[in-house]
């Protein structure tokens, strides 16, 4: 099977195990003839195939941050409980904290297409049912074991990130490029998702958040699993290594980066709930989202940095927004997560970057899953920590939590464990991530 490889700024396309044929650099006139050369995006996405499997990616990784906010506003408004409709979300999430893994196992095993379709169906069946159960008024059960029914949902975006890694192997600078990108696409579609669904859910009625969602899913994943030629290929040799010990000292900065996202999230709505603006709440916040989304395009454009540098940026960064909400300005407070948000993006490439390089080879899917989970986990964590402090000291104080979360994430990062250079016998993928970061 052909291969294609990166050499400086020239795609070339080559065959298995035979080394890239040296190409002459063009002339001077020539490059100034054919313009400016083009950027790092354009030539990731010069590559065949790449632009049909992004297509449906992206419709597929949309409805991620809109089946949250779809579920809320549908289970209260029909039921009248948002305790009913946070408790239902709840579930949803500890049983993709349980079933991702596995899902993302079976992916890595069997192959993308042959897993994430049928793992799709059954999610959207669960939304589906879901929908059924709100509106019949069935038994409180029924829309706990509908909405858990969706934690199939596969890891569309670390199935994208495992097909860059297949494709870009041999180029750990356009590799850097490509994670920059997905990343950035990450907090693009958790930054319009939420909007979308509330705007379906409170224009047209409320289950069409959760139904547009749902034809978003299927639809993106069909598009993306039928790109089948730059699917990762599935090998017969035996598995070696956990995953989960490869990537034991990783998951506690993870975990701590989720604190940092979710008490954040609710010290932000608590405090413009506060001054009276709760509607504007998602538009404020989505400045944090826009700010990251910005950077992480900005960070595959340059060579990467360490992941000590990035958590430095992020622990100062995240002291902003609490000194702005001391100062009780919205506006301030609108610049300070937006300024904090650009330092997300290029700790978490960095960071996973290390999960690239240490995931035992052939259970890429299954370590990318592993490294969300700890993020999910950390979001719930924040959001209870940060509830409870804006209960017993107000929603400025709660900004110390995603603050002190930040130093926790720097603490873990110069304790030097994750950023040690892997053993030789963990570096198993090596060439796709590239060198350590540090």
């Amino acid at each position: 099977m052909p291969l294609m490889t990166v050499t400086g700024s020239t795609l070339v396309l080559t065959a298995t195990g035979t080394p890239p044929a040296r190409t002459a650099p063009a002339a001077p006139s020539t490059a100034r003839a054919a313009g400016r050369a083009p950027g790092p995006y354009r030539r990731l996405f010069a590559l065949p195939g790449t632009r049909g499997f992004t297509a449906g990616n992206l419709v597929a990784r949309l409805p991620m941050g809109m089946f949250g906010v779809s579920a809320v506003m549908m289970i209260a408004g029909q039921r009248g409980s948002y305790a009913l409709a946070g408790a239902v979300t709840a579930t949803g999430v500890a049983a993709t904290a349980v079933v991702g893994p596995w899902t993302a196992r079976l992916v890595d095993r069997h192959g993308q297409a042959r897993i994430a379709v049928p793992a799709t169906v059954i999610a959207v069946l669960g939304s589906l049912s879901l929908i059924v159960c709100v509106r019949t008024g069935a038994p409180a059960w029924t829309l706990f074991a509908s909405y858990a029914a969706t934690a199939t949902t596969p890891n569309i975006g670390g199935m994208s990130r495992a097909r860059w890694t297949h494709l870009l192997r041999d180029s750990p600078a356009a590799h850097h490029t490509a994670m920059s990108f997905e990343q950035a696409a990450d907090e693009l579609c958790f930054m319009l998702g939420p909007v979308l669904a509330a705007f379906l859910c409170g224009v047209l009625f409320p289950e069409a958040g959760t139904l547009v969602g749902a034809a978003l899913l299927l639809t993106g994943m069909l598009v993306f699993t039928s790109c089948r030629a730059t699917q990762p290929p599935v090998t017969a040799q035996p598995r070696r290594g956990s995953p989960l010990r490869a990537l034991g000292p990783l998951l506690p900065l993870f975990l701590a980066m989720g604190v940092v996202f979710g008490s954040m999230e609710v010290a932000s709505i608590a405090f413009l709930d506060l001054a009276g603006l709760g509607a504007a709440a998602g538009l404020v916040l989505g400045l944090q989202a826009a700010g990251s989304c910005a950077a992480g395009l900005l960070y595959g454009t340059v060579r990467a940095r360490s992941l000590a540098a990035c958590v430095c940026a992020l622990a100062a960064l995240m002291t902003l927004p609490w000194a702005a909400a001391a100062g009780g300005s919205v506006a301030a407070l609108s610049c300070a997560l937006l300024l904090a948000g650009m330092a997300t993006a290029p700790t978490m490439v960095t960071a996973m970057a290390q999960v690239h390089a240490r995931t035992p080879e052939g259970r890429l899917n299954e370590g990318m899953t592993l490294a969300v989970t700890a993020i999910f986990a950390g979001i719930a964590v924040g959001s209870a920590s940060g509830g409870w402090v804006v209960e017993a000291a107000g929603p400025v104080c709660a900004y110390a939590v995603p603050a002190t979360a930040a130093l926790v994430v720097l603490a873990v990062a110069l304790a030097g464990r994750p950023m040690r250079r892997p053993s030789d016998r963990s570096r198993v993928v090596r060439t796709a991530a590239g060198p350590d970061p540090q």
